[in-house]
């Protein structure tokens, strides 16, 4: 009589790869799709498609937040991080423009100093 542990599949799971689907939502940051996905190609062993608005990436090893980590990286080495952020939402790479100050319409309707006059 056999009492052992053995599940019905066990070791079998090993034999196949199971591939992971990322996507990174570009945003605003379309006129960048063709430079992300080749930076991305280059340092990842799996499959990355360009979409109208987004970037599958297909991979093995990768997990979410190193995907986030490199989009941050693309973004920092082209010179990005002033006008864009990158997020993690819902198992998806999200990049977002940053938002301006609105202080720059208080700054043009101010007079300059040297033009204000003093009553005294």
């Amino acid at each position: 009589m056999f009492l052992g542990g053995c599940r019905h599949g066990h070791g079998i799971e090993g034999l196949f790869l199971f591939r992971k689907k990322f996507k990174v939502d570009l945003g605003e940051l379309e006129e960048e799709k063709e430079s992300l996905s080749d930076f991305l190609r280059t340092i990842l062993d799996g499959n990355v498609i360009s979409d109208d608005h987004s970037i599958f990436v297909d991979s093995e090893k990768l997990s979410v937040q190193e995907l986030e980590r490199l989009v941050n990286k693309f973004i920092y080495r082209r010179h990005l991080n002033n006008k864009y952020w990158v997020a993690l939402e819902h198992g998806a790479v999200k990049i977002y423009m940053l938002e301006r100050k609105k202080d720059r319409k208080k700054k043009e309707h101010m007079t300059p100093p040297s033009t204000i006059k003093h009553g005294w």
